[in-house]
């Protein structure tokens, strides 16, 4: 990893850059009720969903500006994950048998695999079963089977747990699908298929088709192979259209990314007759890293009798995060607000959140021309591109990435110990998007290190905002002083 520091850049910045002690920091807000949803004046203007944009031509895109693409963000993380996630949730397990006995390993020797699966899973890098494996397993891996709704956000290990199951479960004697995997887009499908063939490579006896566009066989066929993994669409034609699957035949089906699933036009209504076409002792898995409401009712039409598996929320995060404020009027007077802290102290590595597309390569630019190393991530580039990104941030070539929301979720490197919200998170609405303010600070203080979160404030309507995403997490945002720094500096270096 790249060894170089922010010495270099700080020289050059402070030439330019007034010292801190310029920097325009006022009182903590008054704790007042909510915020107003119009805006009366200039410094209104700033603070809300539509107004954080500089311009009307802004506005009018900031709706459409990088919008939650499900799919593209978990084929996000999968491509940057290098091993598993240091979760510190603990798993809250509903039994569908509360008086059944609650079964959790702590080897992957305990489960009793055949050799060539136990040498599949060593060879992967994982010593032992992740939280999510350590219950989840048993279950999948039980007879008679039992069925699950599982909570799992990516890095926990829960592709290769439903892998591990499908491999366990099928007979490699008998030339016919036996499990069925539906993953929401092509390319995560393609993710998956990649993880049974790495821990299949011992047990070439069991094959692996993808059911996905383009892979057209001729009529008539019937597959031999016992694993078929592919998108809704496709599966329901192999199915019924073109009858290469036999469906009374499947063993274990795997509703994988629920969440992605529902959020695609179609693939709702597709899952669900796939579902219907199983017999009624085809085992059922489906995962989904939320478990909004929507998600819920479709995973208890697609489960039977499930075992659910439920990540309690991770808002302890926050206790090893300091939360400052700085109050600024202008985008340009928070970036002169943002080189005078850099001017100040030594930073390792820092992430910075903007709410806009245009913001966020306006920032990128500026800081570029101050000497920075800068890395810019939005929602127009490609996935590859993106991990391209992150990967070179992880391995230190650029020192501060600069992202919209598409980075704010399941990206851990743990060289960042500055988190700054150019703009804070809020919804379509102009309301604080709670939510997003945890994912985005929680890109620090991981691995059980101490991180540092600085929001920048640029009007009435974003104190408001942060009263309330302050009162949401019962925790103080304090007020960035001079006499701060000291602390700042042993946090962030």
């Amino acid at each position: 990893m790249a060894t170089d520091s922010w010495a270099h850049a700080v020289d050059e910045q402070e030439a330019a850059a007034e010292s801190l002690s310029n920097l325009q920091i006022k009182a903590k807000p008054e704790e007042n009720g909510e915020c107003s949803s119009s805006t009366t004046s200039d410094e209104t203007n700033s603070g809300s969903a539509a107004a954080s944009s500089e311009a009307e031509g802004e506005s009018k895109t900031a709706d459409e500006n990088d919008k939650d693409d499900k799919a593209a963000q978990s084929l996000l993380n999968k491509l940057i994950r290098n091993n598993l996630v240091n979760n510190t949730n603990q798993v809250e397990v509903l039994q569908k048998d509360p008086n059944s006995p609650l079964y959790s390993v702590k080897s992957f020797e305990e489960l009793r695999l055949k050799p060539q699966l136990l040498q599949g899973v060593y060879g992967m890098g994982f010593n032992r079963p992740s939280k999510i494996q350590e219950t989840a397993l048993p279950m999948m891996l039980a007879e008679p089977p039992q069925n699950l709704i599982a909570q799992s956000q990516s890095g926990t290990g829960k592709t290769a747990a439903f892998v591990l199951a499908m491999l366990s479960h099928v007979d490699p004697n008998n030339k016919y699908p036996q499990c069925l995997c539906v993953s929401p887009t092509y390319e995560l499908a393609l993710q998956t298929g990649k993880v049974i063939e790495q821990m299949g490579r011992h047990y070439p006896e069991v094959k692996l088709v993808y059911a996905i566009r383009g892979n057209k066989l001729q009529r008539g066929v019937k597959l031999q192979e016992q694993i078929v993994i592919g998108t809704p669409g496709t599966i329901q034609d192999w199915c019924v259209k073109f009858k290469f699957i036999d469906p009374r035949k499947i063993k274990v089906f795997v509703l994988d990314e629920a969440d992605v699933m529902i959020a695609t036009q179609g693939h709702q209504d597709q899952s669900i007759r796939i579902q219907r076409m199983l017999s009624k002792s085809c085992q059922m898995l489906l995962f989904s890293a939320t478990f909004e409401e929507s998600v819920w009712q479709f995973a208890q039409r697609i489960v039977p009798d499930p075992n659910i598996i439920k990540l309690k929320r991770e808002e302890e995060t926050l206790d090893t995060i300091k939360q400052y404020y700085v109050l600024c009027n202008s985008k340009e007077e928070k970036f002169q607000a943002l080189c005078n802290i850099y001017g100040a102290i030594t930073i390792a590595q820092a992430m910075i959140f903007c709410h806009t597309r245009r913001t966020a390569g306006w920032l990128a630019g500026e800081l570029s021309r101050e000497g920075h190393q800068v890395a810019l991530l939005s929602g127009e580039m490609q996935v590859e591109q993106r991990a391209a990104v992150i990967d070179r941030f992880r391995e230190g070539k650029e020192k501060v990435l600069v992202t919209t929301n598409v980075c704010a979720r399941g990206i851990d490197v743990e060289q960042v110990s500055v988190v700054i919200n150019f703009d804070l998170p809020v919804d379509k609405d102009g309301n604080p998007d709670n939510e997003t303010y945890l994912h985005r600070i929680g890109r620090t203080g991981r691995f059980g290190k101490r991180g540092l979160a600085i929001n920048m404030v640029d009007s009435r309507m974003s104190m408001d905002i942060l009263n309330r995403i302050q009162e949401h997490f019962s925790k103080n945002i304090e007020k960035l002083d001079t006499d701060d720094l000291d602390e700042i500096e042993r946090i962030s270096s």
